[in-house]
Formats: structure tokens, sequence, C-alpha cells
């Protein structure tokens, strides 16, 4: 009996499929935590976009749950909370833009000068991108139940279900990314210019990110 109640969480192989195609084209659009990974996995190796990358799946972990007890819609039904969620999530990312163009060393945050990040602060900056990030919480809201009836008695356990798997599932595609940034950050270290125009193209971009973040709109 227990096993047929976890089961019953589990949406059907035809779902799961067709989840998995929409988690790839996802994964492979360019987004604030992709631009974080790739970054730190050239200024300071692949174990710092690993990192960062952990911090992110954590992230989308608590978005899932909040998701499936309703706590991400008790949100956006409060305009003062969504429009607060937006403005602390889009002062972070324009934070980590003028770190990027102040500091340089593409987008290589230190406390000290020539002093690298630690492995529980790249975490740390993947965890607060994506849970400062209002964006994320209407995309749960509106993807994750494309994939399940909301007829069905299972539907909570069945969004969690989905929300948790597009972390193994985009694994694929984020990892590999991460692995080729770290292979060609030695070439790109080599030249100054190069990475100084990478650190004000990442500034822009993250300064893009916070725009669109406060162009959010709760509907």
């Amino acid at each position: 009996m227990t096993a047929i109640s976890a089961l019953s969480f589990v949406p059907e192989w035809s779902v799961m499929i067709q989840f998995f195609i929409a988690t790839a084209i996802l994964s492979l659009t360019p987004g604030p935590d992709m631009t974080l990974f790739v970054s730190r996995s050239i200024s300071q190796g692949k174990l710092a976009g690993l990192a960062c990358m952990a911090g992110a799946s954590t992230g989308i972990a608590i978005h899932a749950t909040m998701v499936a007890v309703g706590l991400s819609a008790l949100i956006l039904a409060s305009p003062t909370a969504f429009a607060a969620l937006k403005i602390i999530g889009a002062a972070y990312l324009l934070w980590i833009a003028v770190q990027a163009i102040r500091k340089g060393s593409t987008l290589t945050l230190t406390s000290k000068a020539g002093k690298k990040v630690s492995l529980a602060q790249n975490w740390a900056t993947g965890l607060g991108i994506n849970l400062l990030n209002p964006k994320i919480i209407l995309f749960n809201m509106t993807f994750l139940p494309q994939f399940v009836s909301a007829s069905d008695p299972h539907a909570a356990g069945k969004l969690l279900f989905l929300g948790l798997s597009f972390i193994p599932f985009a694994l694929p595609f984020t990892i590999p990314m991460i692995f080729a940034a770290d292979r060609f950050s030695g070439a790109l270290k080599k030249n100054p210019k190069i990475t100084r125009i990478m650190d004000w193209l990442l500034g822009g971009l993250f300064s893009g990110f916070a725009v669109r973040l406060l162009m959010a709109q709760a509907k």
C-alpha cells in the first residue's frame, strides 16, 4: 500500500518525457543562473561553477516546495511582498554587476585583493540569485501546473516531484557548460583585454537581468 501511495505522486512516463524536453530547452536558455555558473568557472575553475550550481539547485528545491504547498501563490497575491522581492532581487543582481566591473576577473567577488571566493560563498551566491528572483516563482507557478491536472488528488505531490526533477534533468546540460568554461579559462586569462571585456559584458548582462526582473508582473 505504501509503494502504491508513493508511485501515485510520480507522473506518467509520457508526462516525464515532455517535462525533460522542456527542461532541456530551459537549461540552455541564458539567464542569471547559467551566466553565474559559466563566469565563476572561467574565473575560479569548475569547482566554483559547480558550487554556484549547487546553490541554485538548492533554491530550485525551495521554490518547488513553495509551489507545492501554495506559499508562492500567497507571495504573488500580495503586491507588497512581490514588489519587495523584485526590488531586493534586482538590487542583488546589480550589486553583482557592479562587482564584475569594479573588481574584474570575470565576476570574482573578493574581500581582499587576489583572494578567491570560497566554495561556500559561491554556493550562497547561487542560492541568493535563485531565491531572490520572483520570476522563478512566476515560472514555477505557470510552468509546473501544465504537467499536472488540477483535479488530480495527488497534484501537490506531483508538483513537488516535477519541481525537484528539474534539478537532475538539467545536469546533463549545465555540467558540460561548466566544464567547457573551465577548460577554456586558461586561454582567456592569458589575455587581460578579453577578460576585461567579459567583465563589462557580464556586468551588462546582470544589469539587464535586474531591469527585466523589475518589469516582471505578477500575472
